[in-house]
């Protein structure tokens, strides 16, 4: 992709960067590869920086990215409160600047379409609705008749994206009529190794317990093990889509899981600073949404893994 240089006589090859959340995440690493296939593909040179999961270094690396006056900058924030800031520096050299898959701000104080004004765009799915899709999922597996009892196996705490599926996870159940009780809701910190421990906890205390919701796919592979172990007949439910969780819905160990695009969200990521960069007037706070469809054994054939 070239553009025209300031005189009008000579292109010039447009460069774009991406600040990763850390590559040591599969999911992280498939965004990473959309964005970087999506610029290769139009032409564009595209600069990808690990900041290892340190907010500091994620802000030093979009510092980088804005001394080395690059035309767009995408990141996955690790902090979306602090990023703020970082927007405000960005938009401030005139650099458009692409969010992905975590909003700005204080996501209790504004729903997900409302963009950070500074942004050009958020590209993510709705986490709510993620939630949403997992609940719908667990209300046709729960027992009918009587209460049912669910254990939530939580991200790492202080992400918003953990309150915010288990929102939506019980708004589905709620309009589902369910009649259930959370018996436990317990962070982790997104591992299958995690996921396992506190699942197995979870069943010493209640091992009557009727399903578990996992936030991400690779804690329900752990929980599964948890649950063959103790020859519990609890339902899982996981969050993702990932390679992982497909092949376990595939030989049934998982019940079903949220199919997510985490290549996709790169692409579109690199699609929306294109844009940006051939009009700069274009308007900013555009929110691009990614589907995210419940997956079960009936449908697990529409869920391609991206991670």
């Amino acid at each position: 992709m070239f553009l025209a240089a300031a005189g009008g006589s000579e292109a010039r090859e447009v460069t774009v960067g991406y600040v990763a959340a850390g590559l040591q995440y599969p999911f992280n690493v498939a965004v990473a590869k959309g964005f970087a296939d999506a610029a290769k593909a139009a032409g564009a040179k595209a600069i990808v920086l690990d900041p290892k999961t340190s907010v500091e270094k994620q802000g030093n690396a979009i510092d980088d990215l804005v001394a080395q006056k690059v035309d767009g900058i995408a990141f996955l924030p690790l902090d979306g409160v602090v990023a703020q800031g970082w927007a405000d520096r960005v938009a401030a050299h005139n650099i458009p600047l692409v969010s992905v898959a975590t909003e700005l701000g204080d996501p209790q104080k504004r729903p997900i379409n409302d963009v950070y004004p500074k942004l050009t765009a958020l590209v993510s799915s709705d986490e709510v609705h993620t939630g949403y899709n997992a609940g719908e999922i667990a209300a046709k597996l729960l027992p009918k008749g009587r209460v049912a009892s669910i254990a939530i196996i939580e991200g790492a705490p202080g992400y918003p994206q953990v309150w915010q599926r288990t929102k939506g996870f019980k708004q589905a159940l709620d309009k589902a009529g369910v009649k259930y009780q959370v018996v436990a809701s317990q962070p982790t910190d997104w591992t299958a190794e995690k996921g396992e421990a506190v699942c197995q906890n979870i069943l010493t205390a209640h091992p009557d317990v009727d399903l578990f919701y996992n936030q991400a796919d690779d804690m329900v592979i752990g929980c599964a093990r948890a649950v063959r172990a103790a020859g519990s007949k609890a339902k899982l439910v996981g969050w993702g889509g990932s390679r992982l969780g497909i092949n376990a819905i595939k030989t049934g160990e998982v019940d079903g899981t949220v199919c997510i695009a985490p290549e996709k969200m790169g692409q579109e990521a690199f699609k929306a600073l294109y844009a940006a960069i051939q009009n700069p007037e274009a308007p900013k706070g555009k929110f691009v949404e990614i589907a995210t469809p419940g997956i079960t054994k009936e449908n697990v054939s529409s869920c391609i893994p991206q991670w």
